[in-house]
């Protein structure tokens, strides 16, 4: 009698990558992933959409963060109207930037609303190091050098961190 083909000795702490059918049954036969969906279909469908509207900048003083963003992102002043005394929308391509002194989240008190201390999104480039050589010429406060040749950030006068980063 010819032997069959030798048995692989299977390793103490294998686990298979594909579970076996009998393991995945619950209750009533249903398989698990019928069962999540069936509890998944009973909730409703969220009305909110997977997209940023705009993000707000908490600043002091309007006019000066105004004039801050209109040179490092190379728009005009005459373009950005603050609105309300205490808002300035920044035309942006994408998602927008709204400035704001946040009288109703504590921009009415003596220190004004938090600053945002760590990079909350990216400003995006196509020159890096050009980007960084401006922000040097323009006496932007630097918190990074450029990293891993992707990124650098910086504070905007409000102590707001923001990330340039390599598009």
């Amino acid at each position: 009698m010819s032997e069959g083909p030798a048995r692989k000795t299977i390793p103490v702490d294998y686990r298979p990558a594909v579970i076996p059918k009998t393991l995945k049954m619950i209750q009533g036969g249903k398989m698990m992933n019928e069962h999540q969906q069936t509890k998944e279909s009973q909730l409703p469908i969220s009305p909110i959409k997977n997209k940023v509207g705009s993000i707000f900048i908490p600043v002091k003083d309007i006019e000066k963060s105004r004039s801050w963003y209109c040179r490092v992102l190379g728009l005009n002043e005459d373009d950005c109207t603050i609105m309300n005394g205490h808002l300035c929308p920044l035309p942006m391509e994408g998602t927008g930037i709204i400035l704001d002194t946040m009288p109703k989240w504590g921009g009415d008190q003596p220190g004004g609303a938090p600053s945002i201390d760590i990079p909350a999104f990216m400003l995006m480039t196509e020159d890096l190091r050009g980007s960084l050589d401006y922000m040097k010429k323009i006496g932007v406060e630097l918190v990074t050098e450029i990293e891993h040749d992707h990124w650098f950030v910086v504070k905007d006068p409000d102590g707001n961190k923001l990330m340039i980063c390599r598009e």
